[in-house]
């Protein structure tokens, strides 16, 4: 059976349609197309990869053209939009959207970023007004504990376009198929954490995390399988609001009355405000960094800036935002592809507030 016997009778009108449109116009962008043709983006391409692939066509930055068309050629897609939803553009994410933009650049694309917020009850209106203002694909960090979640994966999952999350994983369908997506194994950051303290002599190793940071699950979970990888019996853990709480005081002040009561000489503390509070705390109460208590910091920002500078793990984050722009990149040229989720490593900094315990 030859190629042309398998195209269904819409196919083969699309495709006759779009050779039609390219001989008045010379060149079309893939939003033309999906208006003249009433097909979606991720059809249009599929048909745009095939008839490329028979000599039909040729793709060219941000469209298609004529075979004989006086223009370069392109092996990736190149003018597309990304529109880009994180729920912060002040911590954490702005050196993420710093990489998408720097992939970005690279394929000839465009970020289109805007800021949601972790207090956010639904992404769904910020989400669609990027869609209907022409993104070509999306790249999002959405809330997942809010009551409008599932209602907001759900309609990713059925959008036309390529969608990646990042820093988030879920599924959608009756058959819990995943989406695309990025993250940081932060259970693996905090893993080594524990080991580095367990290398220097620590035996008790305690935990202090951000209360209601989608990050501190995982981070737990790390610390409490490494604890268990070294033959340890489980430390204190305590949750903390946020530095920026007047509550968040008496918190610290409380894991650390508790951190003493159970002998802990090493902590693992997410975020760095709370780890540079709960050093402040300790130099109030006449103890020293590292010399009474071992402290790493989780996410780096600005850890190293603050004396005794602090040893902490650090998230990927440039690295993440250019992995979810190569995932948009490679479902464009390849809409057929599987489903990739991608994993990257954060990395342990050494500084001065990690020792030996007394």
């Amino acid at each position: 059976m030859s190629t042309s016997d398998k195209r269904g009778p819409l196919q083969v009108a699309r495709r006759a349609q779009l050779l039609e449109a390219l001989q008045r116009n010379g060149v079309l962008r893939i939003s033309d197309l999906t208006d003249a043709l009433g097909a979606a983006a991720v059809t249009i391409r599929r048909d745009i990869a095939q008839m490329a692939s028979e000599g039909l066509v040729k793709r060219v930055h941000g469209g298609v053209a004529l075979p004989s068309a006086d223009l370069p050629a392109a092996d990736e897609p190149g003018g597309e939009s990304i529109g880009m939803l994180v729920p912060s553009l002040d911590y954490y994410y702005p050196s993420v959207a710093q990489g998408a933009e720097e992939a970005a650049r690279e394929l000839d694309m465009r970020i289109v970023l805007r800021g949601s917020s972790y207090d956010s009850e639904d992404d769904l209106p910020q989400l669609s007004r990027l869609v209907e203002q022409g993104a070509d694909a999306l790249v999002v960090v959405p809330r997942m504990d809010a009551p409008t979640s599932a209602r907001t994966i759900e309609w990713l999952a059925g959008l036309d376009i390529p969608v990646v999350l990042l820093e988030r994983t879920a599924t959608a369908g009756p058959h819990h198929e995943d989406l695309e997506s990025v993250v940081t194994d932060h259970a693996l950051g905090a893993a080594m954490a524990v080991r580095h303290l367990v290398s220097l002599g620590h035996k008790r190793v305690g935990a202090i995390l951000a209360e209601h940071s989608p990050t501190s699950p995982h981070i737990q979970r790390g610390w409490l399988t490494a604890l268990a990888e070294c033959g340890l019996d489980a430390g204190t853990l305590a949750t903390i609001p946020d530095a920026r709480l007047p509550e968040c005081a008496a918190a610290l002040a409380k894991a650390l009355a508790q951190c003493r009561d159970t002998g802990m000489t090493g902590l693992l503390v997410h975020a760095d405000a709370e780890a540079i509070a709960l050093v402040q705390r300790c130099e109030e109460l006449g103890l020293t960094v590292p010399g009474d208590l071992s402290i790493i910091a989780y996410d780096d920002e600005v850890a190293g800036l603050f004396s005794p500078a602090l040893t902490a793990i650090r998230p990927p984050r440039r690295s993440i935002g250019r992995a979810a722009v190569r995932l948009v990149a490679d479902r464009l040229s390849d809409p057929d592809r599987p489903t990739h989720r991608v994993v990257i490593s954060p990395s342990l900094t050494v500084r001065a507030s990690t020792a030996a315990p007394a």
